[in-house]
């Protein structure tokens, strides 16, 4: 008899502590609101679902969904960088237009419609989703130029970061190489982790 209403009152405490975790979550995404303004700078990380390494393997593809979706929603890239499971982008919106949301959705959808043979499980099937990204993306408005800079070294050193290389001039997958033609990294730049860099995700 104790033994079981001990259980019954652990079972009770248990649910209890679901429900406030659950009441704290929904709040906290209640209260997430994305940033929109008109001609805004904005740092982007992307993921795909499950961090699946898909990116590099199709990245003719992503580039071809990233071409389609400029053509009829214009936007700059300032700086990008593709990893197999990620990337991060630096976008320059055209004036009295914020609507970076839909360009993403576009570019995800683009994408995702050349890969008609991914395996997808049967709950994904059910909603309609082909679980090749992550639902949500982060975003970053860009407040001024040092931000903008620690963004930029952000960008170009995550292959060394995450280890795919030692240097940011080797991986092809970036806009590196344009930033050293445009005279704003020399080429051996980033061997060594930029200090302004922290806390960047």
């Amino acid at each position: 008899m104790d033994k079981a209403l001990s259980l019954q009152r652990s079972e009770i405490s248990f649910n209890h502590l679901m429900d406030k975790a659950l009441s704290i979550l929904r709040v906290s995404i209640m209260k997430y609101r994305r940033l929109y303004r008109e001609g805004g700078t904005y740092f982007f990380t992307v993921v795909t679902e499950n961090r699946r390494p898909i990116l590099i393997s199709n990245i003719d593809n992503l580039r071809s969904a990233f071409r389609h979706v400029k053509k009829r929603h214009p936007f700059s890239i300032d700086a990008i960088v593709i990893l197999p499971d990620h990337l991060h982008a630096i976008w320059k919106l055209p004036e009295n237009d914020s609507d970076f949301s839909t360009r993403w959705m576009l570019i995800k959808k683009r994408f995702s419609s050349f890969l008609y043979d991914f395996p997808v499980s049967t709950i994904k099937k059910s909603r309609r989703e082909k679980g090749i990204w992550q639902r949500r993306f982060w975003e970053h408005l860009i407040r001024n130029d040092e931000d903008l800079k620690r963004h930029y070294d952000y960008i170009h050193y995550n292959p060394v970061k995450h280890g795919y290389v030692s240097k940011p001039a080797d991986w092809q997958y970036s806009s590196f190489h344009s930033c050293v033609q445009k005279g704003l990294y020399p080429l051996h730049w980033g061997q060594i982790e930029p200090e302004n860099i922290e806390g960047i995700e």
